[in-house]
């Protein structure tokens, strides 16, 4: 039997039934459902989340991604035509300007104003709020990009954050059909633990954690660190060219504190660093490919495309939840625990209907 490509996208597409892209979180965080791998053995349980305490041994070190999902979707009009606008701030340069996507009828001039409008705002009235007195701000598009996006002068002395807050939304993915993130949303697609402000996109693996589960882990002994990485829109693009090798990886800014070297270091030979997330993953295997010297603080920016035959330095275990045909992230856990056996514990899942992307189930893999 001839060895898959896999530099070939075509090697990592299956078909995955639209009703198992969840929409909706379950009731509680950790009523998501659970698959373990066993690397070594090849095994494959099916568990729940809230017995992920059970899995774990004492000494085993949890690393969380703290970013925080900014409301950076925004709404308003063109000033000039009073035309619709919607925008998607990516993060902010270090002169101050904003990156943005821009979505609107048209073509878009560098030098235009956008007036924007609350989401909530929007969401009661939408276009017909432009005439409407309330809570308003200006945009001034600077000048796009090769990648599409623009370069947006926001007003002057005000933070991405707190501007944001005032008129943002968060950024659901397409699929769960909301435009506008609703009160469960504001909850729930946020981590319990979320605490730095920067990411657009939430790190998923963490949303099944509750306070009371975290506390289960910590009565047994498992440790817990925490690191930073700001995920970009780029994270859930799909690949679009044949080779992967083709294909340009996205950028993002992340950060290993001392207080996270610290745990590292103590983490015994016979225990294990179970990173939370594909983001916590790449941010430690970034962090031991740039060192002279790993574990050690680091900060900066990564686009590293973790693949098969990449070789793990820094992560012994992997917590992920399920991910989509031919996406980078199904390639990087496939990178870790072997083509065959994720592909098998996929066609498991999907044989048993776990639910799949942010708000669906998760993976364990040890």
């Amino acid at each position: 039997m001839t060895a898959p490509d896999y530099n070939l996208l075509s090697t990592w597409q299956f078909h995955l039934p639209e009703d198992l892209i969840a929409s909706r979180p379950t009731l509680r965080r950790d009523d998501s459902r659970l698959l373990v791998i066993e690397r070594s053995s090849g095994q494959i349980h099916h568990s729940q989340f809230r017995d992920l305490p059970d899995w774990l041994q004492s000494e085993d070190l949890l690393v969380f991604n703290n970013t925080r999902v900014l409301p950076a979707r925004v709404f308003g009009f063109r000033t000039a035509t009073g035309g619709k606008w919607e925008g998607l701030y990516t993060e902010q340069t270090d002169s101050g300007e904003w990156k943005m996507l821009c979505e609107t009828r048209g073509r878009l001039t560098a030098g235009e104003s956008i007036t924007l409008i609350p989401a909530e705002e929007w969401a009661q009235a939408g276009i017909q709020a432009v005439g409407s007195e309330g809570l308003r701000t200006q945009l001034v598009l600077q000048q796009q990009l090769e990648d599409g996006s623009w370069l947006v002068r926001p007003p002057q002395h005000t933070n991405p954050a707190g501007l944001l807050e005032q008129f943002g939304s968060l950024p659901l993915p397409p699929y769960m059909g909301r435009r506008i993130a609703d009160q469960d949303d504001q909850q729930r697609y946020q981590t319990t633990y979320a605490s730095e402000p920067g990411a657009v996109a939430a790190p998923t693996a963490g949303l099944h954690f509750t306070r009371e589960l975290l506390s289960a882990c910590e009565a047994r002994g498992v440790n817990r660190t925490e690191l930073t990485l700001h995920t970009g829109v780029g994270t859930f693009r799909p690949v679009s060219t044949e080779q992967l090798s083709e294909h340009r990886m996205h950028e993002e800014w992340c950060r290993l504190p001392s207080k996270a070297v610290a745990a590292l270091q103590k983490v015994p030979a016979t225990s294990r660093t179970i990173a939370v997330g594909t983001t916590s993953v790449r941010t430690l295997e970034s962090a031991a490919r740039v060192l002279p010297k790993f574990p050690a603080a680091w900060e900066g920016r990564t686009a590293l495309f973790i693949q098969p035959g990449f070789e793990f330095r820094a992560v012994s275990g992997l917590i992920t939840n399920f991910h989509l045909p031919g996406s980078t992230l199904l390639v990087l856990v496939a990178a870790f625990a072997g083509f065959d056996l994720v592909m098998e514990a996929y066609r498991q899942a999907i044989a048993q209907k776990y639910r799949f992307y942010s708000y669906g189930d998760a993976m364990l893999i040890l």
